[in-house]
C-alpha cells in the first residue's frame, strides 16, 4: 500500500520494522538498546527496594548526606541535579523513616543541615550500589567525546519527541 499523505510517507520511511530482505531498520536497533538501558535501570531500582527497603532516589540522597555531613537541602539538590522541591521531598521521607536528621544550626536558624542517623547508615551498608544508580555510573565511565556526541544526539531525540525538559530534574527512580 502506497502512502497517501506526507505524514504517511514520512512514517513509512522511518518505519522500524524489518524490510522484505529481513534487514532490521536502524531505528529498531536503537529502540532495542533503549530497552536494554531502561531494563538495567529498572532492575537496579527493584534490587535496591528489595534489599534496602527504600527507593533508588532515597538511597542516592541518603548516600550524598552520608558523604557530606551537615549538607543543606539546596546543596543536596545540586549534588543530585534535581529540583530543590524534589530534594526536600526526599529529605522529608528519609526523616520520617528516621534515616536522616534535619537540624537548624548556627546563627541563621533558617538554614537546615542534614545528617545520617544510625538506621540510615545500616541501610547504606546493606544496599546494593552504585547508590546514584547504574546509569549515572555508566555515563561517568564514558570519555568526554562520547558524552558530547551522546548529548548532541539525545538532544535531537528530545526535540523529535516534541516535549519540554520539565522531567530533566526528576530522578529516574521516580519516573
Amino acid at each position: 500500500m502506497k502512502p497517501t499523505s506526507k505524514t504517511n510517507a514520512a512514517s513509512a520511511s522511518t518505519d522500524p520494522t524489518p524490510n522484505a530482505a529481513g534487514d532490521t531498520a536502524p531505528a529498531l536497533m536503537v529502540l532495542r538498546r533503549f530497552r536494554i538501558v531502561f531494563n538495567a535501570v529498572k532492575t537496579h531500582f527493584r534490587q535496591i527496594e528489595k534489599e534496602a527497603g527504600i527507593g533508588g532516589a532515597q538511597l542516592w540522597a541518603l548516600s550524598v548526606v552520608a558523604s557530606q555531613p551537615d549538607i543543606r537541602v539546596n546543596d543536596l539538590a545540586l549534588a543530585m541535579d534535581v529540583h530543590q522541591s524534589t530534594a526536600s521531598n526526599l529529605v522529608k521521607a528519609l526523616t520520617k523513616l528516621e534515616m536522616v536528621a534535619a537540624a537548624r544550626n548556627g546563627d541563621d536558624r533558617r538554614v537546615v543541615t542534614l545528617r545520617v542517623l544510625p538506621k540510615g547508615k545500616k541501610v547504606l551498608r546493606i544496599a546494593p550500589g552504585p547508590f546514584a544508580g547504574v546509569l549515572p555510573e555508566a555515563l561517568a565511565s564514558l570519555d568526554a567525546r562520547t558524552l558530547a556526541r551522546l548529548d548532541k544526539d539525545l538532544e535531537k531525540l528530545v526535540s523529535a519527541l516534541h516535549v519540554t525538559d520539565e522531567a530533566a530534574k526528576t530522578p529516574l527512580a521516580q519516573l
